[in-house]
C-alpha cells in the first residue's frame, strides 16, 4: 500500500505583519519545533479520518463555546475538506486529470492552537504536500502559497494573508514583496515576489507562546481589514511604514546589526499596537519580555511573541515569561542533523 507523509512547520514573522494581506513586505522564519503531518493512502472510498486533535468531550457549555469561537464546527476536519476541493479545481483549471484512486487522509499536529503560530495553515500546505505527490501534479513553488491561502479566505470566509503560507512551503528564512507592482497572476493566483535569505545571519532569536492566550486571527484582521477597505489614513499609512521596515530590517540583517534589528522589532509592535486592539494578556507578553531588555513583537496575531535574546539573558526571560505563563523556546529554523532532536522539540 502507498503511503506518503507530509509535514509543515510553525512560523514566526519577524517583521512587517500584519501588512501582507494589504500589499505590504515581511520576513519570516520557520520554526521546526513544532509541526503539522498528514499521512495519506490508497483506500476504497475517499476517507478523512478524525484527528486525536477534533474534541467531542468539553468542561462545560463555556467550553465548547470557547472552541467553537477558536476552532470551527469541524476543526481541521474542514480544513482538509476545502484543501481537497481546492486542489481539485486547481487541476481541473489547469487541465490536469486526477486518476480514478480513492484515499484516506487525517492529520495530526502539536502546533499550540490560537496563537498566532499559523496552525491552520500549516495542515493545509502538508495536505496540499501529500495531495500533489499522490496525484502527482507538479504545483510551481510560488503558486502553492497562495493556493493554500485560497482554502481559507475563498472557500472558508477566513481573513489571512500569504505570508504564513509562503514561509511554510519556502520554509528557512524568506524575504516577502507584497506590493501592487509586484504582485503578478501565475496559474490563476495572486503571487508576490519571495527571496530565500540566509539563516546563518539571524541573531539568536527566542519565541514565548501561551495555550491560554489565544483568539483566532479573524478576530484580529477583520475590523483592520474593513477599516483598510474604507481607506482609513492611519491604516494606509501604517501599511506602508511595515513595508519600510521590512526594508530596513532587511538591510540591518544582511550586516549582522542586531541592535537595529531589535529596535525595528520592538517599532513594529508599537506600530501595531496603535492601528489595532491588543488584549491586554498579549500586550503583557511583550512587555514582560521587554523588560528582561529584549526587544519582543508578536509572531502572528496574537498568543506568541518573537525577538531577539542573547545567551546570557535567555534563563531571565524563560523565568519571567512563565510566571504569566508563557513559555520561550529557542526556535529551529533549519533540519536537525541526522540522528539528533533539537532540545527545544516538544
Amino acid at each position: 500500500m502507498r503511503l506518503i507523509r507530509k509535514q509543515a512547520f510553525a512560523r514566526a514573522g519577524l517583521i512587517g505583519n500584519p501588512s501582507d494581506g494589504y500589499y505590504g513586505k515581511t520576513i519570516s522564519v520557520i520554526v521546526r519545533n513544532f509541526r503539522a503531518q498528514v499521512t495519506l493512502y490508497e483506500w476504497d472510498e475517499l476517507e478523512i479520518l478524525w484527528s486525536e486533535e477534533e474534541r467531542n468531550r468539553f468542561r462545560s457549555v463555556y467550553d465548547l463555546v470557547r472552541d467553537v469561537k477558536l476552532h470551527g464546527y469541524y476543526g481541521g476536519i474542514r480544513l482538509i475538506k476545502a484543501t481537497i476541493k481546492k486542489f481539485v479545481e486547481f487541476c481541473a483549471s489547469q487541465g490536469y486529470a486526477l486518476r480514478d484512486q480513492n484515499f484516506s487522509i487525517r492529520y495530526e499536529s502539536n502546533i499550540p492552537r490560537a496563537v498566532g503560530l499559523a496552525g491552520s495553515s500549516a495542515i493545509i500546505v502538508a495536505a496540499l504536500r501529500a495531495l500533489m505527490e499522490f496525484f502527482e501534479v507538479p504545483i510551481p513553488l510560488r503558486v502553492q502559497p497562495s493556493l493554500a491561502l485560497s482554502v481559507e479566505r475563498d472557500e472558508l470566509g477566513i481573513a489571512a494573508g500569504l505570508q504564513d503560507r509562503v514561509i511554510q512551503v519556502y520554509e528557512g528564512l524568506v524575504y516577502m514583496d507584497f506590493s501592487r507592482d509586484r504582485m503578478e497572476k501565475v496559474c490563476g493566483f495572486e503571487c508576490g515576489v519571495y527571496e530565500r535569505l540566509d539563516p546563518a545571519l539571524l541573531p539568536p532569536l527566542y519565541l514565548a507562546y501561551s495555550t491560554d492566550a489565544g483568539e483566532p486571527t479573524e478576530v484580529v484582521h477583520n475590523d483592520l481589514r474593513e477599516r483598510w477597505r474604507r481607506g482609513d489614513p492611519a491604516v494606509l499609512e501604517a501599511m506602508q511604514e511595515f513595508a519600510r521596515l521590512t526594508d530596513q530590517f532587511r538591510q540591518a540583517l544582511e550586516a549582522k546589526d542586531w541592535e537595529t534589528l531589535g529596535r525595528l522589532m520592538n517599532a513594529n509592535f508599537d506600530l501595531r499596537q496603535s492601528i489595532c486592539r491588543i488584549a491586554e494578556r498579549h500586550r503583557q507578553m511583550v512587555y514582560a519580555a521587554r523588560k528582561v531588555g529584549v526587544p519582543a513583537k508578536f509572531a502572528g496575531s496574537g498568543g506568541a511573541i518573537v525577538g531577539i535574546c542573547p545567551d546570557e539573558k535567555f534563563e531571565e526571560l524563560q523565568q519571567t515569561l512563565a510566571a504569566i505563563r508563557c513559555q520561550a523556546i529557542r526556535p529551529q529554523v533549519l533540519p536537525p542533523l541526522a540522528g539528533k532532536e533539537s532540545a527545544d522539540q516538544p
